[in-house]
Parts: structure tokens; sequence; C-alpha cells
């Protein structure tokens, strides 16, 4: 019988797959992602200020690496 597992860490340490369900407990600590400018609360009194707010928001998300850019 061959041995199946989901999550995995290949050899050499480089690179570690995760095919179930990661669970991150509070409390605990995760380096190393992305952080974004502070994207201030949008006072839009018009939806025109309030599509620039919106696009502002994204454009920062595109630059973090959080979503593809166009």
């Amino acid at each position: 019988m061959g041995y199946n597992t989901k999550n995995y860490t290949e050899q050499g340490g480089e690179k570690t797959v995760i095919g179930g369900t990661l669970e991150i407990k509070e409390g605990a600590v995760v380096t190393g992602l992305p952080v974004l400018d502070n994207q201030a609360a949008s006072t839009a009194a018009t939806v025109e200020d309030l599509v620039t707010d919106f696009n502002a928001l994204l454009t920062k998300l595109k630059a973090a690496g959080l979503m593809i850019s166009d």
C-alpha cells in the first residue's frame, strides 16, 4: 500500500505544499506577507469621489501583489 499525503515539504525544504486545510490558530504569527499602505476611510459625497477612493484601493492591492495588474 502506498502512502499519500496532501501536505508535504519537498526534498531540500525549499517548497511546502498545502493540499488540505491550513489552520492558523489564535495567537499565531504569519510573517513574510505583503503589507498594504493605509487606505483611509472614504468620505466621498458623490459617486465620482467614491470611484476615485475605490480605484485608489485597487491600486494599492495591485502594488502589494494581492491582485493581478491590468
